[in-house]
Formats: structure tokens, sequence, C-alpha cells
């Protein structure tokens, strides 16, 4: 038996079949995409409301700077639209097959569901910032120095090539339908769209202490030493809580926001790539196979010993340059 056709037999064993050919590789519109098109009217005219209080702020807000954001954003949807049938969703499908247990749905395994992916997120966002690999992709998310919603818009084409989606794939090999992991991963990406903005302060207590708040994610953004890196979750901060990567916003400590070495150009193509030129650039430097290969897994501020100090800086955890005046 060939690797289609034991891939297609997987693919009606598992009961997926019909979802595929809905999610044909050339137009995968599936649930979860389907949540972001419907979704999108809402994007729009909350970006514009918050457009109209803050356009007289250049440090908030700059008109060409919001709409190569939606371009981005719109690069990102492409690429996710072409790519995940083929990518994604065959490997989805072959964990579903081999399920450990039988899950229906229902109040209890949706609740499951939504907490699972919520888990798995943090885990793959926490690895976007300290795995250089998973880092060059995310590096367009973090490159602008200002925070509002079309920040949220600002991603890169090349996720779906990184491979993040693998972290879910251990709720689907559990028994969790991988459309349900679908939906509850774009309804995350949802709210996680209204958490950019600089015009929502303090919430009540009990939200800060379970939610990720517009504050936790000003600090996200932040490049300041005392912010960098820190509060990865998706819909929940309680993950944070528990491993140690939580921080509050202090209001004595003004956010910061951007990488800490700047994009060489806002040009898309440079946005999207930079980060992957200077990591194949340093893999490139002489050495040892092994030594080359750890900067694809290392954290992206890490430099072989041996190499020179002209290597490239981190875009996150160096100090920033100074600022001309």
């Amino acid at each position: 038996m060939s690797l289609a056709d034991m891939m297609l037999s997987v693919l009606e064993e598992s009961g997926l079949l019909a979802l595929w050919q809905s999610a044909s590789p050339w137009l995968a519109l599936d649930e979860r995409q389907l949540i972001f098109v419907l979704a999108t009217p809402v994007f729009l005219a909350v970006t514009v409301l918050e457009y109209l209080k803050i356009r007289h702020n250049p440090l908030l807000m700059d008109t060409r700077e919001a709409v190569r954001n939606f371009t981005l954003g719109a690069g990102y949807q492409a690429t996710e639209l072409l790519f995940a049938g083929i990518i994604a969703f065959p490997v989805y499908a072959l964990c579903y097959h081999y399920r450990l247990f039988e899950l229906e749905l229902n109040w209890l395994t949706g609740f499951l569901t939504f907490l699972g992916v919520d888990f798995c997120f943090y885990w793959m966002h926490r690895a976007s910032h300290r795995i250089r690999w998973f880092w060059a992709a995310h590096v367009v998310h973090h490159s602008s120095e200002r925070m509002n919603f079309s920040t949220a818009m600002r991603q890169n084409p090349t996720n779906i090539f990184n491979g993040g989606w693998a972290f879910y794939l251990p709720m689907a090999l559990l028994g969790f339908n991988p459309v349900w992991i679908g939906i509850a991963y774009a309804l995350s990406l949802v709210y996680q769209f209204f958490v950019h903005t600089t015009l929502v302060g303090r919430l009540p207590r009990w939200i800060e202490r379970v939610f990720n708040t517009p504050g936790h994610h000003r600090v996200h953004h932040g490049r300041n030493p005392d912010y960098i890196d820190r509060n990865y979750g998706g819909t929940l901060i309680i993950w944070d809580r528990v491993f140690g990567t939580f921080t509050d916003e202090d209001a004595r400590i003004p956010v910061d926001y951007g990488i800490t070495r700047p994009a060489p150009s806002n040009n898309l193509f440079v946005l999207w790539t930079h980060e992957y030129v200077d990591l194949f650039r340093d893999m490139a430097r002489p050495g040892g196979l092994v030594s080359r290969l750890n900067h694809l897994w290392k954290p992206p501020e890490w430099e072989r010993p041996a190499s020179p100090a002209s290597g490239t800086q981190h875009a996150r955890a160096t100090l920033k340059p100074e600022r001309p005046e």
C-alpha cells in the first residue's frame, strides 16, 4: 500500500475524510477559518474606533504602519488558507486515528478542549520566544514599536511552515477531534486580538488573576529588561503564574514596545525574513555541524562560545540601541 493510500485509509477510518475534502489544500475554509471571516468585520470596527481616539498620537498610532499590519495579517491568513490542509491536517488526522480515548463532544469535553488548547498555546508561545527557529517567524509580531489593535494582525505568513501547530498534536492523540481543537484555537486568537490596546487599563482583580488582559499583554510586548519574554498566556494568565513567567504591569515602568534590534526595513519581505537571514548567517559561520545546528533550537540570543563577537544580536533579549534624538 502506498503512502497516499494509507493516508486516505486513515482519513476514512477516522471520520475526517469529509472535513479533509471540504478543507482542500486550495481553499481550506474550515470552521476555524470561518470564525476568522466572521470576526473580521468586528476587528475592523473596533480598530476604526480605536484609530479615531489615538490617531493624533504618533507614539500610539501610525496610519501607514496600521495598513502594513493588516497587510501582514492578510499574508498570514493566505498561507494558512492555502497550506494548512497540505501540511498540518494530515498529521492531525494521523494522530486522531491512533487516539487513546473516544471522546464525545459535551460541556465537559468542550471545556477540556478550551483548557488544553490554552495550555498548549502557552508552551507554543513560550517556545516562539525561547527557540530561535520559532522566533524567526514570531519576531514580526513583536517588531512594532506601537501597541494597538492593528498590531494583533501583524503576523508572519511563514508560521504554517515553522511547525508551531505541532504543539497541539498531543490533544488529537488523546482523542480531541481536530475540528474542536481548531475552533478553540480560533476563538482564542479572536480573544487575543482585543488585548492589543492601550485604551483599557487595569480590570477587576479576579479578571486580572485568571485571564490575559491588555495590561498583561502590554508587558509581553515590552522590550524593557523587567518585561521582556514574560506573560505568554493566550486566553488565561494562570499558566504564567504556575510556571513562573508572570510579570504585572508597573505604572512606574512605562512599556517600551518593540524588539531590541529593530528590523532593518519596513519592506514586507524584509519583515518576514530578516531573522531567518540572521539565523542562517549564524549557522553558516565555521564550526562543527552540531554547533551550527544549535542555532535552530537554542534561545535567540545564544551565540557559539567560539564565534566572533560580530555575530548577530538577538532581537529581543539584548539591550536596545540608543535612539537618535
